[in-house]
């Protein structure tokens, strides 16, 4: 875990905007001792809302995954952090994105009981994808794919399961 995955995670305001002044540290590297989050992700997860704003506008990118296909949003939905999940949502990050077991970042919300953020979530999944329409149609370039995780789901369906090995 990097000193800004820390100060990120504490919402330790002033340590995360001294820490992306100087380019001590990449936004958006995974912390493979902790599912490969992203210092994103820990903001989102503890609710601190003007770090996820201060690590996106430094480059950190809400479309990426952990090694569980889980987007900041998820870490927000299944915390309750409903200010974050606005932020986000405002954003145009992917709240709509589904982890490794089709679990959108509103499912979570609704396994742990987070109400609102589910209300919330089942509209912002509805404008998350029209926004991705228009933008396409303008031509805009929306930022909603972790190639790196993309990359790693193409590698495991190439992979031959166990039980096509068995011979009968």
């Amino acid at each position: 875990m990097t000193e800004l995955h820390q100060a990120a995670a504490a919402g330790d305001l002033g340590r995360v905007q001294e820490i992306l002044r100087q380019n001590e540290c990449d936004p958006n590297q995974r912390d493979i001792d902790w599912s490969c989050k992203t210092p994103l992700h820990w903001a989102a997860a503890q609710g601190h809302t003007e770090t996820v704003q201060v690590l996106v506008e430094h480059g950190a990118r809400p479309c990426l995954r952990t090694e569980h296909g889980w987007t900041p949003a998820h870490s927000a939905a299944e915390a309750g952090r409903l200010a974050v999940l606005r932020l986000l949502h405002s954003l145009h990050a992917p709240v709509d994105q589904e982890d490794r077991w089709g679990d959108k970042p509103a499912r979570i919300a609704e396994i742990y009981g987070h109400h609102d953020c589910v209300l919330f979530l089942k509209k912002a999944e509805i404008e998350c994808q029209a926004y991705r329409k228009v933008a396409a149609q303008k031509g805009i370039s929306v930022d909603d794919t972790d190639e790196e995780w993309a990359e790693q789901g193409k590698q495991h369906e190439d992979k031959p399961s166990p039980k096509s090995n068995v011979q009968t």
